[in-house]
């Protein structure tokens, strides 16, 4: 580990931006009296250096992850109950490693995501189809048509638009996803989607894939995914509703998803989200499945190099679709944060799980306890260019 962390910190150095060159001193001004003359312009500002990061228009990103894990629970399958991943107990373990190239310019665009990891493993897992393909997170192509006022269109694998929280660590503010973005929601999509602004307050989107985490052919891009998303000074509002056939193997359902989240920022130190989801999923030949959750987050920055962010939400799989028991979890998380270097930080979390129903492995192979908590450290880097 101490060799990654290494090229991790030498790969941040290379990637800063060269400071601006001291001014010089100002003259002293001259008493001398002169001939009034017509002031010259103002010199143009300098350009901004380029990016060690873009090469010809395109944007590139490195990106790691890894964390060590107890569970106070010494589980005898090696495995947190209900996280997703970073999921092993009692161990250092790779999340994510990933290289990204995004041309996000031009009428003609692309978006490429490829890595290694953990996290990769569990977001295919259920798709058959996925074999060879799992380790690219992401790749579409992105067309922006000439004087269509912002409008793109994206086809190919892209990630959900639902969610409060995102794949990448270094882009929420506690290590662990929530409940909600393990349990509730997909995690990505196969299709056509278009993003379209249409006030500087508000902008929508419509998606036409292949269900939900599915490549292959087990679903005929029934599903509909629409958005409406509204910014204001202090507050962002996302909506996102899924609906359509779900096809896994020889089950046929329809399935469906409300996602709704708000983010608020009253200052530049603190940041707060409330998230809502709600899911049915109804086969022929079973009664409507359904499950619900709320979470709520904030992120408070200390100093510079120093943040925490504490975390709560409920969720309740009412007939035990999504985590197999009919249960309801509350979880509580406390995520510190500081900031080693640009590129850099590590996350140091204590989550606690619990549940109504006896669901988490207390080192004897079977789900007897109704509570975990785990303490996790982690060090995650990202390098790219600044935006």
């Amino acid at each position: 580990m101490s060799a990654m962390l290494g090229a991790m910190l030498g790969a941040a150095a290379l990637a800063q931006d060269t400071p601006p060159a001291t001014p010089p001193a100002t003259p002293p001004a001259d008493t001398t009296a002169a001939a009034p003359q017509t002031p010259a312009a103002p010199a143009p500002a300098a350009p901004a250096p380029p990016s060690a990061w873009t090469k010809d228009g395109v944007d590139l990103y490195l990106y790691g992850d890894v964390y060590g894990d107890l569970n106070f629970n010494h589980p005898h399958d090696g495995f947190n109950n209900l996280y997703n991943f970073d999921d092993r107990a009692n161990q250092a373990h790779v999340n994510l490693i990933k290289f990204s190239a995004e041309k996000a310019s031009g009428v003609l665009g692309f978006r490429l995501d490829l890595g290694y990891g953990r996290t990769l493993d569990v977001i295919s897992a259920g798709d058959n189809a996925a074999k060879g393909f799992q380790y690219f997170e992401q790749m579409y192509a992105e067309f922006r048509p000439p004087k269509a006022h912002g409008i793109e269109i994206d086809f190919g694998k892209f990630v959900t638009a639902a969610g409060a929280e995102v794949i990448e660590s270094n882009n929420n503010w506690n290590y662990s996803r929530s409940l909600l973005f393990a349990w509730a929601i997909p995690y990505y999509h196969f299709g056509a989607r278009a993003s379209i602004p249409v006030t500087k307050l508000f902008s929508t989107g419509v998606q036409l894939v292949n269900g939900w985490n599915s490549l292959g052919n087990n679903n005929t891009f029934q599903t509909v995914g629409l958005l409406g998303n509204f910014t204001w000074k202090t507050v962002v509002w996302n909506n996102t509703y899924y609906t359509g056939p779900q096809r896994e193997g020889l089950a046929l359902a329809y399935r469906q998803v409300y996602d709704s989240n708000v983010v608020l920022t009253p200052n530049g130190k603190t940041n707060v989200y409330l998230n809502l989801d709600y899911g049915t999923d109804k086969n022929p030949a079973s009664s409507r499945a359904k499950w619900s959750g709320f979470a709520a987050a904030a992120r408070f920055q200390l100093t510079n190099r120093i943040a925490f962010a504490p975390r709560a939400e409920i969720f309740d799989d009412i007939n035990g679709f999504s985590t197999g028991v009919a249960q309801t979890v509350k979880e509580f998380t406390l995520t510190g944060e500081l900031k080693i270097h640009d590129g850099l930080l590590s996350r140091l979390e204590y989550r606690r799980d619990m549940s109504d129903k006896p669901y988490f492995d207390r080192g004897l192979g079977a789900m007897v306890a109704k509570d975990q908590s785990t303490l996790a450290l982690a060090f995650i880097a990202s390098f790219g260019p600044k935006k």
